[in-house]
């Protein structure tokens, strides 16, 4: 799929780039900014991420899960497939401190792998203010799960914002970083996992990615619906008849590739990700999906949409790149990386992301229907209805 583009402004644009390998180690430390460069960073800047919407406050849990049925396809030798997991959840309100970003190890990679370093620190990326709360005391009540799977390369922190807004609305979120697939998502043991896949998936072999995500979030299910130790203390709060899946980039083509396969997600939402795994000759059995994207006529998107069967909605955005709806442009914004032209600011960008797939989710997980997906509306004159099912 796209990946994110190397250099200072352009990077945090997101404008569309063809996937290359990274070139990086499988599980190195990263090398740490001097500290008087962030000493003096922090003096300038603090990104902040905006306040979700909703009326919950959110709480969130981390968890590392293994899968000892499954070798890790990109590195056998390293043993059975492993996942990080951040539970985003609604909780009851409170004080302290915020759940942190990202770790600075992950920040770090990130920074190096798009050529940030002269834009923005490590501390300082890593030290981006959220807005859930670590282990807060969640509300009571079962509510829907959304599971949220990031886009190649980057971590599932960069999906932050939405997994905040959908848990302040009432969902439990699950955002799942898949191993060896984003340039450094920290696991236990002091590990930096690096993208061992991008040096290893050949031209055109795109399609295993979204083999292997739908083969972990099936795994995933398994474990936070198990009826014996599941793998979330919290788990009682999942409704486990309201399920829904939505990603970035190739995570969203994941999404479909997952609804194939595991009868137990009932609603799925694509967010600019090309189906690099066609969906299948025999649709998604009447459930619903929905494309969100940029405005280009993705050629995967046009031979697959015959193919969604149930209710469905293709929705562009003017203006959009393909990290729009990511936290990337509301992190570029701050930083002072979007050029004044730039027709879709960051925080136009994280209110439609956040509005339409709550929306969506909404609508087929909780039977609410908001009217927002019904057509153009003088509220979002940057959102056009492509096609509609």
């Amino acid at each position: 799929m796209n990946r994110l583009p190397r250099g200072a402004a352009a990077a945090m644009l997101g404008l569309s780039l063809a996937l290359l390998g990274t070139g990086v180690a499988s599980a190195v430390p990263a090398t740490p900014a001097a500290p008087a460069a962030e000493a003096a960073e922090r003096t300038r800047i603090r990104l902040e991420l905006p306040a979700p919407t909703g009326a919950f406050a959110v709480g969130r849990d981390t968890l590392h899960l293994v899968d000892p049925s499954r070798p890790d396809p990109w590195v056998p030798e390293a043993g059975a497939r492993e996942l990080m997991v951040s539970m985003y959840y609604p909780a009851r309100p409170g004080g302290g401190r915020t759940a942190p970003y990202m770790t600075k190890g992950e920040a770090q990679a990130f920074i190096d792998d798009r050529e940030l370093t002269d834009a923005v620190s490590a501390a300082t990326l890593s030290g981006t203010r959220t807005h859930a709360r670590p282990a807060a005391a969640p509300v009571r009540g079962k509510f829907p799960l959304v599971v949220l799977s990031p886009g190649f390369t980057v971590n599932r922190s960069t999906l932050t914002l939405l997994a905040e807004e959908l848990a302040s609305q009432g969902y439990v979120v699950a955002a799942v970083d898949h191993a060896y697939e984003s340039v450094g998502t920290a696991f236990p043991g002091g590990r930096l996992l690096t993208c061992v896949a991008c040096e290893k998936i050949k031209p055109g072999g795109y399609g295993v990615v979204p083999q292997g995500r739908a083969k972990d979030v099936s795994f995933l299910l398994d474990r936070l619906l198990a009826d014996k130790r599941p793998a979330w203390r919290h788990a009682r709060m999942i409704d486990r008849e309201r399920i829904g899946m939505a990603g970035h980039s190739i995570g969203g083509a994941s999404a479909a590739t997952t609804m194939a396969g595991d009868a137990r997600v009932r609603a799925g939402a694509n967010m600019d990700g090309s189906f690099m795994e066609p969906v299948p000759a025999t649709g998604l059995g009447g459930r619903p999906f929905m494309l969100l994207g940029t405005g280009d006529d993705d050629r995967s998107w046009v031979r697959d949409w015959p193919l969604l069967d149930g209710w469905k909605r293709w929705i562009n955005v003017t203006g959009a790149e393909h990290f729009t709806f990511t936290d990337v442009p509301v992190l570029g914004d701050q930083l002072g990386l979007l050029p004044p032209e730039e027709p879709l600011k960051g925080k136009r960008s994280q209110e439609i992301t956040r509005a339409y797939v709550t929306a969506f989710f909404d609508l087929h997980l909780k039977g609410v229907d908001r009217k927002l997906l019904d057509g153009p509306t003088a509220e979002h004159p940057e959102v056009v209805f492509h096609k509609e099912g």
